[in-house]
């Protein structure tokens, strides 16, 4: 329910901030921002108390919540599915054969090592330490 409500709030708050396109003029009001500001906290406080009040609107809120959910997901796995056909499908070709061919049992790989693999990591110059370099010549 939570969820609603914030979305719609801040829905409203995106119409309220989008410019006006319409050729109708939109009269001034005589609202403060402040006022505006006080009067959607004293909502927001109102809506805070509404399942105390009201237990059976909030377990058919929630439960609408569920299953606007559920649809979601749905609705998510057929756009993926949808998805991946247009634009997987070459990887999802690969994989289906990885995933029908037999699996037979894994025995170590020897010789696989490509001589740039093994040549030591490059190390640049050590610096030279100063004093065991006197130490050494006294």
């Amino acid at each position: 329910m939570w969820l609603l409500l914030r979305m719609t709030f801040w829905l409203g708050v995106v119409l309220v901030l989008l410019p006006n396109v319409g050729s109708e003029s939109v009269p001034k009001s005589k609202i403060d921002a402040t006022e505006a500001l006080l009067a959607a906290k004293d909502i927001v406080t109102d809506i805070q108390h509404t399942c105390e009040r009201q237990p059976a609107a909030c377990v058919v809120g929630s439960q609408t919540i569920v299953t606007l959910g559920q649809r979601a997901q749905a609705g998510a796995q057929i756009l993926y599915a949808f998805l991946s056909e247009q634009f997987g499908s070459a990887g999802r070709r690969s994989r289906q054969i990885e995933a029908t061919a037999p699996m037979s049992p894994r025995t170590p790989l020897q010789g696989t090592l490509r001589p740039s693999d093994l040549a030591p990591p490059w190390r640049g110059p050590q610096p030279i330490d100063e004093h065991n370099a006197r130490g050494s010549n006294e």
